[in-house]
Formats: structure tokens, sequence, C-alpha cells
């Protein structure tokens, strides 16, 4: 697999839909399958193992749409997603859901099997958290594709042997013959060859991978190793850090976090202004909120009440099926950007300062996925709502002024501060606790980050803290990790409101917003 990228795993896919890991990265592991099919699919197996978390998330958080939305060759931000299984019908596609018992070691894996008239395939993948996802297997093959390469699969005979001017090439047996595998900036020529089949699968990523790619380092210790005592602004180490990763110039680095920052400053605008969709458990309450700050009507949180507004408003687009950007996941999506641009303009900050922090912010994330998961599937909300407030408390600081230590120091705090939280979606919607525990994040990011510029000791170094994330998730119930069986989401109100939107969509008002 790839290094890390910033706009790859971390900030990013902007995208429509409730849950990255569910929606956006089926959305990929389709597109990966309608390529297998060479945009030709008349029949579509869809399989779910019992003991993970997709036979009982698959339809409310956001799988189907996009997945269906992925083998109809849409991106993660197509208006029509919400209506994807619809338009999947009038392709004529036929479709078939199924839960199995496999024992998939892997809570979000998709089990594919696609037909049409000439041929056969079938595809294994897993959606590994914010978005992204690893194909493991092809026709029984074992394999590792993560979107970023173009890729050529050649079936030949055993007795041929080809060479190509690749990044990699890959050689699988398949018995009877042999399948090549060309991971490429490009697709490569086969003409030459007597192939018995030849498939071409585009890359899905926005930063592709490459041939000898080197990043200057990976885990929040070897950063402060290679920085040493220079004491670089930790958004320049992260600028650093992406100009590897995607052979990018800073100024492109930089351009790029600012249209993203530009992307959510309108997301929020739209959810201040008022959204509406019907399967949905909260209406519009971020425009109420709005209404009595500005007339000085609540407890005077100073900017604290600007970034609450602003996490609420990009929760309710994210509910609406609007346009959010995954910092670093959907259900996270709103505590970060949140903080950052609420913090920001109360300080009269500009938008590339806006996306300065947002870059310090990554580099965190960088190292939480790079050591661990964003998958709450796999680590409870502390992978999402604390990973997202680790890396607010270093953007804050950053926009403070703050040193490089002072960013992580608040990053390590704010970690420390969410260890063991629970993934309990109420009606099996990512929406309630997801709202209060996205504010939480924003807050404790804040209370972090000002008690790092004061000097506060964190302790615990951020490796250290990232690492036991990961050792409390293993100990974590499944029931407690986002597969709706846990916490608040069987207490009987939330299952009352789950079977309410179960018949407003029997009904047929599942949400296309008609009201």
């Amino acid at each position: 697999m790839s290094a890390v990228s910033i706009f790859n795993d971390v900030i990013g896919p902007v995208m429509r839909g409730p849950s990255s890991s569910h929606c956006a990265a089926a959305l990929r592991i389709g597109r990966l399958a309608r390529d297998l099919m060479e945009g030709d699919i008349a029949e579509v197996l869809v399989e779910f193992d019992r003991a993970g978390s997709l036979p009982t998330t698959h339809e409310s958080q956001g799988s189907d749409m996009g997945l269906f939305g992925g083998l109809l060759g849409w991106d993660a931000d197509d208006e029509r997603l919400p209506d994807s299984a619809k338009a999947l019908e009038e392709a004529g596609i036929k479709l078939r859901i199924e839960t199995v018992d496999v024992g998939d070691p892997h809570p979000n894996t998709y089990r594919l099997t696609l037909r049409n008239v000439r041929e056969q395939h079938a595809l294994i993948a897993i959606s590994t958290g914010g978005g992204m996802m690893e194909v493991l297997s092809i026709d029984g093959v074992a394999m590792s594709m993560d979107g970023g390469y173009h890729e050529t699969l050649i079936w030949l005979p055993q007795t041929v042997s080809a060479a190509f001017e690749a990044d990699e090439v890959i050689r699988h047996d398949t018995g009877e013959n042999q399948l090549i595998q060309v991971k490429a900036a490009a697709f490569v020529g086969t003409d030459h060859l007597p192939a018995l089949a030849v498939k071409r699968l585009a890359p899905v990523l926005p930063v592709p991978s490459r041939k000898d790619m080197r990043v200057p380092f990976t885990s929040c210790a070897e950063m402060l190793a290679h920085d040493g005592e220079q004491h670089t602004a930790l958004w320049r180490l992260a600028t650093e850090y992406e100009m590897a990763r995607g052979n990018f110039t800073e100024r492109e680095v930089i351009d790029k976090m600012i249209a993203i920052v530009r992307i959510l400053q309108k997301s929020i605008a739209s959810g201040i202004a008022g959204t509406h969709y019907e399967d949905r458990v909260l209406g519009h309450q971020s425009g109420r909120f709005n209404e009595l700050m500005q007339a000085g009507k609540l407890l005077d949180g100073g900017a604290l009440n600007r970034i609450v507004l602003y996490v609420t408003a990009l929760m309710e687009v994210k509910s609406s099926m609007g346009v959010i950007v995954a910092a670093p996941t959907a259900g996270a999506c709103a505590a970060l950007p949140g903080a950052v641009i609420g913090m920001a303009e109360a300080l009269g900050k500009s938008e590339e300062e806006m996306a300065q922090a947002m870059l310090a912010s990554g580099v965190i994330g960088v190292f939480i996925a790079t050591r661990w998961t964003f998958a709450a599937e796999v680590g409870g909300c502390q992978a999402e709502g604390g990973a997202a407030a680790s890396m607010a408390a270093a953007a804050l600081v950053t926009l403070a002024g703050g040193t490089r230590d002072q960013a992580i120091a608040a990053a390590s705090m704010a970690f420390q501060s969410m260890l063991g939280l629970i993934c309990d979606p109420i009606a099996n919607r990512v929406e309630a606790p997801c709202l209060g525990k996205n504010v939480m994040a924003a807050s404790n990011a804040l209370s972090c980050a000002n008690m790092a510029l004061a000097g506060f000791d964190p302790l615990i170094p951020l490796d250290e803290v990232i690492d036991a994330a990961k050792g409390v998730a293993a100990m974590m119930p499944r029931e407690h990790r986002c597969t709706s069986l846990g916490g608040l989401a069987i207490t009987p109100t939330s299952l009352e409101i789950e079977r309410k939107l179960g018949a407003l969509k029997a009904k047929g008002c599942g949400g296309c917003g008609c009201g």
C-alpha cells in the first residue's frame, strides 16, 4: 500500500453521504468493479459477512448509495447519489444483497460477483476508513490495490514471459494460466502479447501513487528527529511531507488546501441557511442557534459559540446529502473545519492561514492513519472523533502562531481525552450522538490548544497515544464499533425512531427531499 497522503487519506474525499468509510469507500470499490467489467454490468451480487458491520448499516449509512453510484461510474460528490438505487435499476442492472457466514477478518468487507452475457468476475475489497479502500482479491487471486495506480491486469498462458516499463509488475499464478498485475502512471500496452484477457482499472484517488516515492517521515517521532532543533512550523512540515508524497510544489499543496477551505466555507453557509432531507433524525437547528447567537441570547462562549454553529451547520449539510469534506471522516467531518474556520474568522485570519492550519492538522492525521485507522468499525468513535479532536487542536495552535512542539502537545492531550469513545448512532443514522461528539471534539481541541499554548505538559508522546487508542480498540466489543448493536443505538427511543424512518421509506418518502 502507498504511503498516506494528506489529500487522499486525511483531508478528503469531497463527497456526499453520511459516512466516508461506508459511502465514499464503497463508491471507489464500485468504480473499480465497473472497470473490471468494462462498464458492462448485467447482474451484481453483494455479500456481507454476518459478523461484520455492514449487514446492519449498509443501507442507512450510505454503503448502498455509494456502491451503486460507483457501479454507475459516478463521483463521490455527484448530486444524483441519493437516487443511485433507482438509477441502478433504470440502467437494467439486477442487484442482490445477501448476508453470509464467511468469517471475514475486516468488518467492512465487500464481496462482489459481477456478470454480463460474456463473463463473470469476483472482487473482494475492504473499506479502511475515511473513504480509503483496498482490493484484496480478484477472481480468487490475492492482490493489493488501493486505487492510486493505473492497474493493468493481463491474463496470459503460463509459458509466456512479459516485461513492462512500470512502477511495479506482479505475477500471480492462477494454476493453468498467469495473471500479470501492472501498476503504472498510465495503462500499459498489450497488443504485442497473446493475452487471454486484459482489464484496465483506473485510479480513484486524487493523489496518485508513483515509483520510488519517498516521504521524509511517517511518525511524529520521525518528524521530530527529521526537523531537530529547527523547530519548523508544523504546517511547513506538513507541506514538506505532501510535496514529497504527491510530487507537488509548495504552492500547489497550499492551493489544494485553499480549495478545500472554500468548499467548507460554502457548506457552512448552506447549512446555516437551511437544509432538508426526509430520511433524517435531526432537522435544521443551526439557523436558530445563529439567530440567538447574533441577538446575544446565548451564554457567552466567545469564539466557541461560532465554532459550535459551524460544526452544527456542517453536520446538517452531511445529513441532507450536501457536499462535505471527510476530515478525517464524514461522521467526524465537522469538528476540525468548524473549529478552524470558526476560530480563524474570529481572529480575522486569511484563507491561506486557514489552509496552513488545516495542513498542520493533516500531518497529525498522517501519523494516525499510518499507525492505526480512521474507521469507527475498527476503532470506535475514538478513531473518528478522537482523531478529529487531535487534528483540530494542532490546527488551532497553528492559527494562534504557536510552535511545532505546542501543536504536537495539543494534539496529544486532545486525543488522550477521547480514548474509549464508542460509536453508537441513533436510529442507525450518522447524526446523533455524532453531532454532540463533533461539538465535544471541537471544544476539546480549543481547550487543549490553549493548554498547550500555556505550556501544559501532555506527558504521553503522540505516537504512544495513537498506539494506546489502537490497543483500546482491540479490547472494545464489536457492538461498540459502529455496528448499531450497542450504546444509544439500541435504546427504545432509538429503535422507535428507526422504525418510523423505515416506515417513511416504505411509503416512498425515503429522502428525495420533496417534503
